[in-house]
């Protein structure tokens, strides 16, 4: 019997099939995950968030897989040829792949050689040759030539029989699919450059003499490769083993034994032996490994591609999820030489009261004027924070904002570095003009830096997720998968938060369970014209917000100050009615309940299960109204850069200093201390322990204590260690050999005698190549020695390539020497 799609998830989650059955109600009645995994715990079970999106990608996969079965056996059936057999083979395929390989010989498709030859009458030869290799095969076939169906001779009727054995051999679905697992464990991709390539392919060295083994291959040098390939660099094969001693002479492949077995060639020296041989060799030669070149091929990239976007996922996340510095008036500076830095003062509530230019430094040289202005925006606005932006002059206005603090202690001023990734995509976004309506491009990006400072996950879900820049070859991934993927994180992470209705923007509003880009102008326009929101209910006059919509984003949406206390927290107004009841219970009123603690301890869950709410949601409340609408995110804090060291020719190895992980690949982590290049410390830098996964010990946003190993001042290279008892001065990072590929990065160095050029962010809109949006290209490659810096993957963009033009970087990734 065929296991159901939802036994199926079932079984690989490990969890029961009620669960996943009830989830899957869930999702196609239109519930959200993070609705489902917030508010309907009974029904699932407890599943959590990062189950169901499993479960929600699972479900879409065997659904579509369902639907190509379907189509199938719809297919076969017309053609007449489905039978009780092969229906059951084709509902047993368990993925897509044994699907289309059982699918294959029922494939319409153009006409082709073996067609021929059995239109021609030559399948009984075939099939004579194959029974009994006892007979001849040139008299066999000299009895089946007929010019007038176009076989001229013997040899033209074993052409055709050859062909017709060929596809045969080729479209057998059990054999295919052992031979494609065996050439998957066997096999290795390798790389050769193209004649004439060397020079203007340089960052693609590496690869110039490159194998490595399909299950060894890390998903960042699977794309490198590819990339190399696409730009005409490498030429890439796909081997099914290591190759045989030459020597030795030829030497058949255990692929053509193993079709030689199937079906039953052997040499045995009758006179068709030698003949079938040749044919399982020509069929595995030009057909069979054709095309299993091509599945794997598919299969590598898939692989890749679905690393890169976990790693942008994951990173995506951690960077929405900074800490906020929260409600308080913040100057931001977008910092720039010629142009000037663009100023913005935002209030509390993040409303733009006042911008302005000034120009400190080069070639202008306004220092005082510039301290002048500043000092008056921050008296007149009771400014609290200084954002600036970490692209080109950063630290020079770094120093005026500390002139500035040290200038005016009355002013109370913290300074602050803030990441400008996708600033220019916002300002030049419809959105941007929309929200600050003749305001010049270039101020836009000051009021995003101050407010990413006050909420990063309020400011940044204004910008496409892949503006932010925190991946890797992202240009190279599936639009499709990537989209889906960075979506999903942008909506659990804004409502893991929650949202102020009465101060989210249309964008943040459109991330809410249940809320449309449509329906969020409408609340915004309700807003606006009808004043605050006093209460969730109110949100049912919004137009177009029916029932549906209303259970899915009540929870997540916060009222402050509103008519009901409860309309602040994350209770959902379908559970106030159990609130109520244990506000009863305590001799309380509601609002003398919430976040008392003592009193809401001493209240047994158990006493508050109903029908409609089980325990899990009951204890879920509890804890909420211990600290209603507590914030997720950490607390506020700020890296203090080291004065005196303000860019690469003031570090020297050995110092330990203070920085801001700014991004992580799997190859380590890249490291702001404030000299306007990234430092890279190597994944086996990290920790005295092994590191599989970099963001096991640190993540963007992340305040960390590093010390510098290396610096090689003409690159632009900074090699950092996590491990503060490391030595320095070790041969480019200095950390030890641990068997982890280095697969890119800004730090580090490498030696001159080792190959790998590569080339730094080209491109971007403005100052730093690729900076704030720009679609800059990193070195790629495999640099091969360990603790080398290498290159970095190409950056996905703004913040990607801002960090390559920090890290000055020119290389490919370095790997270690075997």
């Amino acid at each position: 019997m065929t296991m159901s799609i939802e036994g199926r998830i079932a079984e690989e989650l490990g969890v029961r099939e009620r669960q996943v059955k009830a989830a899957v109600e869930l999702l196609d009645g239109g519930s959200t995950v993070p609705f489902i995994a917030r508010y309907r715990k009974e029904a699932t079970e407890m599943l959590d968030d990062a189950q169901l999106r499993t479960l929600e990608e699972r479900l879409r996969y065997l659904r579509e897989l369902e639907d190509r079965r379907a189509a199938i056996l719809d297919s076969v059936r017309e053609q007449g040829k489905l039978d009780a057999e092969l229906e059951a083979r084709i509902n047993a395929a368990d993925t897509k792949a044994r699907l289309e390989d059982i699918y294959l010989p029922f494939k319409p498709k153009r006409r082709t050689k073996a067609q021929i030859a059995r239109e021609a009458g030559l399948e009984p030869l075939a099939d004579g040759l194959l029974a009994d290799p006892s007979v001849e095969p040139a008299a066999a076939a000299a009895a089946f030539a007929d010019p007038d169906k176009g076989v001229a001779d013997a040899a033209a009727a074993l052409e055709g029989a050859r062909a017709i054995l060929t596809e045969r051999f080729a479209e057998d679905a059990d054999l295919i699919g052992e031979l494609r697992e065996r050439m998957w464990g066997r096999g290795r991709l390798a790389a050769k450059v193209r004649e004439g390539k060397e020079e203007a392919g340089a960052k693609f060295a590496d690869y110039f003499d490159f194998a490595e083994p399909f299950t060894e291959l890390p998903s960042h040098r699977v794309l490198a490769m590819l990339r190399g390939e696409k730009e005409d660099v490498l030429d890439l094969t796909l081997e099914p083993e290591e190759p045989q001693d030459p020597s030795h002479g030829p030497v058949p492949s255990s692929y053509e034994g193993t079709i030689a077995h199937r079906f039953g060639i052997a040499d045995r020296g009758r006179p068709g032996d030698k003949w079938l041989a040749d044919t399982v060799r020509w069929a595995w030669r030009t057909k069979i490994q054709v095309h299993l070149g091509i599945d794997l091929r598919m299969r590598l990239r898939s692989a890749a591609e679905d690393e890169a976007v976990r790693v942008f996922a994951a990173n995506l996340r951690d960077l929405l999820l900074a800490a906020p510095a929260g409600t308080r008036a913040t100057l931001g500076l977008d910092p720039g030489f010629r142009t000037g830095v663009k100023v913005a003062v935002v209030d509390a509530t993040g409303k733009v009261v006042a911008t302005d230019v000034i120009h400190p430094h080069v070639p202008a040289n306004r220092w005082e004027e510039s301290l002048a202005k500043l000092a008056r925006l921050a008296e007149e606005h009771a400014v609290e924070l200084v954002a600036i932006g970490n692209g080109t002059a950063s630290r020079e206005t770094d120093r005026l904002a500390a002139d500035l603090i040290s200038r005016h202690p009355e002013l109370k001023l913290t300074k602050v570095m803030v990441s400008e990734a996708g600033a220019s995509v916002y300002s030049a976004s419809a959105f941007a003009s929309q929200e600050l309506p003749g305001m010049d491009v270039s101020l836009r990006g000051a009021v995003s830096i101050a407010r990413r400072l006050q909420d990063p996950l309020a400011e940044l879900v204004k910008i496409d997720p892949k503006s932010i820049g925190v991946g890797q070859y992202q240009h190279d991934l599936s639009e499709v998968k990537l989209s889906r993927s960075l979506d999903a994180v942008v909506e659990d992470c804004v409502n893991g938060v929650g949202v102020d209705v009465n101060t989210a923007s249309a964008p943040l509003l459109a991330r809410v369970s249940g809320i449309s880009a449509g329906l969020a102008e409408n609340i915004v326009a309700h807003r606006d014209a009808n004043g605050p929101f006093r209460s969730r209910k109110a949100l049912k006059d919004v137009a177009r917000l029916g029932p549906k919509a209303y259970e899915q984003c009540a929870g997540f949406l916060r009222i402050r100050g509103g008519d009901d206390p409860l309309d602040s927290s994350s209770v959902h107004p379908e559970a106030y009615p159990v609130v109520r009841t244990m506000a009863k219970t305590a001799g309380s009123e509601v609002a003398a309940l919430i976040g008392n603690t003592s009193v809401l301890r001493s209240l047994r869950p158990e006493q508050f299960v109903t029908e409609a709410f089980g325990l899990p949601t009951v204890s879920d409340i509890l804890r909420e109204l211990e600290k209603p609408g507590r914030d997720p995110r950490p607390a506020f804090r700020t890296a203090a850069f080291k004065e005196g060291v303000e860019k690469i020719g003031d570090l020297e190895p050995g110092m330990v200093l203070e920085g801001v992980v700014t991004n992580v690949a799997a190859f380590g982590a890249f490291i702001d201390i404030g000299v306007h290049q990234d430092g890279l410390a190597h994944v086996s830098a990290l920790s005295k322990t092994f590191v599989k996964d970099p963001r096991e010990v640190v993540k963007p946003g992340d305040i960390v204590r590093v010390k510098v190993l290396d610096v090689d001042i003409p690159r632009k290279r900074i090699s950092l260690t996590l491990r503060l008892d490391d030595e320095h001065g070790a041969a480019a990072g200095g950390a030890p050999r641990q068997r982890e590929d280095r697969q890119g990065g800004r730090g580090g160095g490498r030696p001159p005698q080792q190959r790998g050029g590569g080339q730094g962010g080209q491109g971007g809109q403005d100052r730093q190549g690729g900076r704030r949006g720009g679609q800059g290209r990193g070195g790629q490659g495999d640099g091969r020695r360990q603790g080398q810096g290498g290159g970095a993957p190409a950056p996905a963009n703004s913040a990607m390539a801002d960090a390559l033009r920090r890290a000055g970087l020119a290389g490919p990734e370095g790997r270690r020497t075997r």
